[in-house]
């Protein structure tokens, strides 16, 4: 299992980075969305799958008995969510306020626009 995520991070980063590298306003959300997963699923392959009672110490106890699970990695995803969700939105208004106004599909395209 984690040869097939570390598989699936690769190719998710990989094709992350290529569609970054193109031109389109499109395909550069597409590849910032690719990243964003990519990066969730290497934390969440990197903290493992440990199974185990929730980290909550009993009343009157001083420890834990047993394993628990570790909460770090699943507070870091949700926070990574969260924010890649905030970027994505703000370029995809960026994106389309540009395209309102300059009607440039290819990002080459917006070089002119500067004076």
């Amino acid at each position: 299992m984690n040869t097939l995520i570390a598989v699936l991070v690769g190719v998710l980063f990989g094709a992350g980075i290529f569609l970054m590298m193109s031109r389109t306003p499109v395909k550069l959300i597409i590849g910032l969305v690719f990243l964003s997963n990519a990066i969730n699923l290497l934390i969440f392959d990197a903290a493992g799958l440990t199974r185990g009672i929730p980290p909550i110490i009993a009343t009157g106890a001083e420890t834990m008995a047993g394993s628990s699970a570790d909460p770090l990695p699943q507070a870091l995803i949700l926070t990574a969510i969260v924010i890649s969700f905030g970027v994505l939105a703000f370029a995809l208004v960026l994106f389309n306020r540009t395209f309102k106004s300059l009607t440039a599909r290819d990002l080459n395209e917006l070089k002119a626009t500067d004076t």
